[in-house]
């Protein structure tokens, strides 16, 4: 199935430890580029988060976010380290006593010493657990978002093909009309040229200006291109390099056409051909 590079996923998980919302955005890049953004009591997910992504995603410039948010509960506690505020407060009292000053340390004073205060570690698996979890969700999502939006990109390439083949199939039908055409036009002038014209020669011109003007070969390539564009576009997979590449050929074929006419229909229809190949590579661009 036919997938978008541009998606965006959002999943949001609400439990007693706090608030996940993970936010996954593509866009079209022509290679994969992931950019990941974690808070700091989850950072250790960062491979984790990249290989996952890698794993299902094979091309786009990808951001991948998450934001927590803790519960009131969810805050690690704080425990005073008694035996190093007791010494302070000795201490205290000792250098008091040296300077025969009796004004006793206050209780603030203590707790700002650097290691009274202390946070217990809090155990983070439950959490990052949760944050994996909801990771694959989101990028389910974001899958989901690339494939229906390369469903409706998938349609409109075969909408663009099915107009291209009709007008291959215009250029064919009008090619015999137009050589007939320059064939009079060419034996008219000639004989308003020549007295005696030797008809061999001028079946040989005749010939020679045919074979320049003649475009089945690239009416035949152009419908084996349109084939092979329709095929391609139902695959699983990534498959935007080779649309492109089939984009580059079915416009190369355009201007062939659009070069050897000399006809106003036939230049006409090559420009419309044109018009259509560029729609198509410019969705292309967005495909996977």
């Amino acid at each position: 199935m036919t997938s978008s590079m541009t998606a965006f996923a959002r999943v949001q998980d609400v439990e007693n430890d706090g608030e996940l919302t993970w936010e996954i955005r593509s866009v079209n890049h022509r290679f994969l580029e992931i950019s990941v953004r974690l808070p700091e009591e989850l950072r250790v997910l960062e491979p984790m988060v990249r290989e996952s992504l890698a794993k299902r995603l094979a091309r786009g410039k990808v951001d991948c976010s998450l934001r927590y948010k803790p519960a009131g509960d969810a805050v690690a506690d704080v425990r005073v380290n008694l035996r190093l505020a007791r010494r302070i407060i000795d201490s205290a009292a000792d250098v008091g006593k040296m300077l025969h000053d009796s004004t006793s340390v206050g209780s603030m004073d203590i707790l700002r010493w650097p290691g009274v205060l202390e946070l217990e570690e809090r155990d983070l698996t439950p959490l990052q657990k949760r944050a994996t979890n909801t990771l694959e969700q989101a990028i389910k999502a974001l899958v989901d978002a690339r494939k229906r939006e390369g469903a409706q990109l998938a349609e409109l390439i075969i909408q663009r093909c099915t107009a291209l083949r009709q007008q291959v199939t215009r250029v064919t039908q009008l090619m015999p009309v137009i050589l007939e055409s320059v064939r009079d036009r060419l034996r008219a002038r000639l004989n308003e040229l020549l007295a005696e014209l030797d008809p061999i020669r001028l079946e040989q011109e005749i010939a020679l200006l045919a074979q320049k003007l003649d475009v089945d070969e690239e009416m035949d390539r152009l419908n084996a291109h349109i084939a092979e564009v329709e095929a391609v576009v139902k695959r699983s997979g990534p498959i935007g390099r080779r649309l492109d590449f089939l984009m580059q050929e079915l416009n190369r074929e355009a201007n062939t056409l659009t070069s050897k006419s000399n006809d106003v229909e036939i230049t006409r229809a090559g420009v419309e051909m044109k018009v259509l190949i560029e729609q198509m590579r410019e969705q292309i661009q967005n495909i996977e």
